[in-house]
């Protein structure tokens, strides 16, 4: 059944051009080369050290991993990411 209504919404969202990260929820990253990420729609974070921050997202986990890694700012709906980042996983 949950999955019937998740499909109607995201139908819906889709048949009315709506953006998907606004109106599902999906988390949004923005890269900027390997130096700055913008997250947008985040949960919360599980792990932050200096070479790996690893966040929760609706339906993800996404992790950075790099070097000098830190989190510039962040709210409850956006954060910034900046440091040498070498890669980004979603699990």
């Amino acid at each position: 059944m949950l999955q019937y209504i998740v499909s109607m919404k995201t139908n819906l969202v889709k048949s009315l051009q709506l953006p998907k990260d606004v109106c599902l929820g999906d988390l949004k990253v923005t890269l900027t080369g390997n130096r700055e990420a913008w997250i947008e729609n985040y949960k919360g974070i599980l792990e932050y050290t200096n070479q790996l921050i690893l966040l929760q997202a609706k339906t993800c986990q996404v992790s950075f991993e790099g070097e000098s890694l830190s989190i510039d700012y962040y709210t409850n709906e956006d954060m910034k990411i900046s440091g040498n980042i070498s890669s980004v996983h979603f699990h």
